[in-house]
């Protein structure tokens, strides 16, 4: 039995706030039982169903195989229990590793050094065994190895990923404090997106920026595999490894797109320069086609008529007088909510409670996110055509 036909546990890891979203992907990909976790996902697979994971997941960071899990109450059980694998199954004598690592209330303190541990009992029984050994280092070019190690209990994964998932490969031009491409699925997956487009809804984006939100929208309205882009993963290079079974699952679907958007999905910004990076980026995508652009300020942007999505990502602000130069734009916000979004749902996503108040509209949700390590909100409005009051018939 090779590595590509060996059954594991599968630990798909991603921030926290979004295990419900990577859940639900997982169980549309046809996976029983997921576990949610604090940080991510359980499944149960083989690394041909870890290739999948890579191509399809959107809300996830790595694609974690299960190796081993053991007792570990210092570094020296954490090195005897690492040289009891058969490490030519997975890496080639004269290939290259790398080592991750997260400990926590363990013995020591350092997870460099737990790392090191690793790629010493690695080494060591290459050298025992054959009298080589690969080369280590920090590259993500060869196999990549992940220590989960918390208390005594240790855990030692084959990082299937290698550079993190939100790494798409479309945004080459970030522009400023661009949202991860993780979190900005996590949003358009929050307001139900992939429904109201299969219902031909429409999707805008006022202060678009480098275009992220836009570009996980028309993906998802595309049923476009986000890791089409990728041609990098870790998996590659585990022994045994074929490319044709990684062409093989990309072509199954690109195959499987569907081109016949029937709703719109339009991005604005004010800033010229924003709006060439969101337009290259969303061409590197191989979906720049899907997207109306528009160089005018958020106020001035189209919405048109139908059910949809209007998100914004507006700044807010780090010092009390950046918020406070912030308080009319989330109040004109609010306004153009109320005057031009009837019948839609409207989303803002900030990280400032206090400039959330001056929208001044009641949410209907309330969603918490990360980004970085702020804790932020995803608020939903319902906006209402109309009126909500209505006089009695007579």
């Amino acid at each position: 039995m090779t590595i590509f036909q060996k059954e594991a546990p599968i630990l798909v890891t991603c921030p926290k706030g979004l295990p419900e979203y990577l859940q639900a992907e997982l169980e549309a990909l046809g996976f029983n039982d997921p576990e949610p976790l604090d940080a991510g996902v359980l499944v149960q697979g083989t690394i041909k169903d870890c290739m999948r994971l890579n191509l399809w997941v959107r809300t996830g960071h790595r694609v974690l195989f299960e190796l081993k899990r053991f007792r570990a109450i210092d570094t020296d059980e954490l090195y005897k229990a690492v040289y009891t694998i058969p490490w030519e199954d997975y890496i080639a004598k004269d290939g290259y590793f790398r080592v991750d690592a997260s400990i926590r209330d363990t013995t020591v303190n350092d997870s460099r050094f737990a790392g090191l541990r690793v790629k010493d009992a690695v080494a060591d029984y290459f050298v025992e065994k054959f009298d080589i050994r690969p080369d280590s280092g920090p590259e993500t070019t060869g196999v990549c190895l992940f220590l989960h190690w918390r208390e005594n209990r240790a855990t030692l994964y084959l990082d299937t990923t290698g550079e993190p998932l939100p790494k798409r490969g479309y945004r080459k031009r970030p522009h400023t404090a661009p949202m991860q491409e993780t979190l900005a699925a996590a949003c358009v997956l929050a307001g139900e997106w992939p429904k109201i487009a299969a219902e031909g809804g429409h999707f805008i984006v006022p202060m678009c920026g480098s275009g992220t939100l836009a570009i996980e929208a028309a993906l998802m309205a595309l049923k476009g595999a986000p890791g089409l882009l990728r041609n990098n993963l870790a998996f590659m290079q585990f022994p045994g490894y074929t490319p044709g079974d990684w062409e093989a699952i990309c072509n199954e679907a690109e195959d499987n797109e569907n081109t016949d958007i029937k709703g719109r999905i339009i991005a604005t910004d004010h800033d010229p320069e924003a709006l060439e990076a969101a337009k290259d980026n969303a061409r590197l995508a191989g979906i720049g086609d899907f997207i109306e652009f528009s160089l005018c300020d958020y106020l001035e942007t189209e919405v048109p008529e139908g059910p949809g999505i209007v998100i914004f990502n507006p700044e807010y602000g780090e010092r009390l007088g950046e918020i406070k130069e912030l308080e009319e734009v989330y109040k004109g916000i609010g306004d153009f909510f109320k005057q031009k979004c009837g019948g839609k749902t409207g989303f803002i996503f900030t990280g400032s409670p206090i400039l959330a108040k001056r929208v001044g509209l009641k949410t209907r949700r309330r969603r918490i996110f990360f980004n970085a390590k702020i804790e932020c909100r995803l608020l939903e409005y319902e906006l209402y055509a109309g009126t909500r009051k209505h006089k009695p018939s007579e």
